[in-house]
């Protein structure tokens, strides 16, 4: 895959990116090597490699959840947080509808 000019153009347009012709000149051999990078690294046969999160093993610590019921430190205190909203419906933050 190749990529030219007007490609670059197109993708510029969409991510709503002003560039001017020396830099789209400049932009599209970039991208080029970019793509022969990743095809390079698509041509890797990776059939015996189990999947991982990260390079280093990772224990996932987990603690118990439980509903902390005292009002002073946590816990059923919805009343106190709706109290700043500007408008509250139904037990939740009321916004604006935005339509566009």
């Amino acid at each position: 895959m190749s990529i030219d000019r007007a490609a670059v153009a197109k993708i510029a347009s969409l991510a709503r990116i002003k560039m001017s012709d020396e830099e789209l000149d400049r932009m599209a051999p970039e991208l080029n090597n970019i793509l022969k990078f990743v095809d390079q690294l698509s041509e890797v046969d990776t059939s015996n490699v189990e999947p991982m999160t990260a390079v280093i093993p990772n224990i996932m610590r987990l603690r118990e959840d439980e509903v902390n019921a005292d009002p002073k430190t946590g816990g059923d205190r919805r009343a106190d947080v709706l109290a700043n909203a500007p408008a509250a419906e139904h037990g939740f933050f009321g916004v604006p509808k935005v339509i566009e």
